[in-house]
């Protein structure tokens, strides 16, 4: 197993305000990859008039949620899971598939080996290459596979190369692991801040594959991390009834299912997020590539990846030089194949990407 070094993670702002003095509520947080606008004004509108819903328990089987979130993503209800939030399927899937032997990519979310481990399996890494601006070369990850390998496990857009696997060739990868009895695990956590949604999207795939499960969850776009609300897509209904039958009876509240059906009816809250990420995304890609000091690389999620050119300019020294101004981002040491010359930020406000930028810039 990879030891990963200490580190801050997004939701760590009380070690932040014990360590350096500056009160949680002060601190801009370009760690956490949580929407700037806040939780959708319809629901934000609306929630309180449903709060009867927690005196009774909610439908065991999450139809009219279920049916929701299939309208937004298109697909069919029936190949709709839900849960307590997507780290709590992530661990679930693992649970019921107990893969021997998991081939990851990385760098990226240290949650998947550890629910690996836990289970009784051993990871290996397929790290993405930093020549390669860390897209990956399909054809050179398709020639790794193997019988002994039984699951992968893909982030896409990758956390925290924000890097994109196209569906083209995830269809490919899908037909490569079908010839090995390979199951693919995706977590598309930060797709719907992408710009090529509709390339990347491996949804439709799940109509014709039946060794892909999707992982999707409202924390990030939805900013609703306390809601732990996440869902996932299959057409494999085996799998589907098999976790149906050991599962927990109610996996999410009534308040959670309400808050759910809102959410992914705001058109406008959804509208508006793509529109703010995607112009702030381009904006802060081309001020640090306009600076000798950066290498940024391009994006699809929320967030940018930047690499320290200078060798004596360190990501714990942009941690600080930042936290000092009350904002935190990712010292990204703490991955697997990247070193102290990498950080990651979100896309906040306007205003206060503009902070950061007159901070890590100057």
């Amino acid at each position: 197993m990879l030891k990963h070094k200490d580190h801050f993670h997004g939701s760590d702002l009380e070690k932040i305000e014990a360590i350096y003095g500056i009160k949680k509520e002060e601190i801009t947080s370009f760690s956490a990859n949580v929407n700037p606008l806040g939780v959708s004004p319809l629901l934000r509108a609306t929630l309180a008039e449903k709060i009867d819903a927690i005196t009774s328990y909610p439908d065991r089987e999450y139809t009219s949620l279920r049916k929701c979130i299939a309208d937004y993503c298109g697909t069919t209800y029936e190949n709709i899971l839900v849960g307590n939030g997507s780290t709590e399927l992530i661990s679930l899937f693992i649970q019921i598939r107990q893969p021997k032997k998991a081939l990851i990519l990385g760098p990226t979310y240290s949650e998947y080996e550890r629910s690996i481990s836990l289970e009784g399996g051993t990871s290996l890494y397929y790290p993405l290459k930093e020549e390669d601006n860390f897209q990956l070369d399909t054809d050179d990850f398709i020639a790794k596979l193997n019988e002994n390998i039984d699951l992968i496990v893909l982030c896409n857009p990758n956390n925290p190369t924000s890097t994109a696997i196209t569906r083209k060739e995830m269809r490919k990868i899908l037909d490569a692991c079908k010839q090995y009895d390979i199951f693919v695990m995706v977590d598309e956590t930060y797709i719907e801040f992408s710009n090529n949604y509709d390339a990347i999207n491996s949804v439709p795939l799940t109509a014709h594959y039946n060794n892909i499960i999707i992982l999707r969850g409202t924390s990030k776009f939805f900013a609703a991390p306390g809601l732990r609300l996440g869902y996932a897509i299959t057409g494999n209904r085996d799998l589907i009834d098999y976790i149906n039958t050991h599962k927990n009876p109610w996996m999410i509240n009534s308040l959670a299912v309400v808050a759910g059906e809102i959410m992914f009816q705001d058109k406008d809250y959804i509208a508006k997020t793509k529109a703010l990420i995607s112009s702030e995304r381009d904006r802060m890609y081309k001020a640090f590539e306009a600076h000798p000091d950066f290498k940024p690389y391009p994006a699809s999620g929320n967030f940018i990846l930047v690499r320290l050119l200078k060798e004596d300019m360190t990501s714990d020294m942009m941690f600080e030089r930042a936290i000092k101004e009350k904002m935190m981002i990712r010292d990204c040491s703490s991955f697997p194949f990247l070193d102290q010359h990498y950080i990651r930020f979100c896309m906040m406000s306007p205003e206060d990407n503009d902070r950061l930028l007159n901070c890590l810039l100057k």
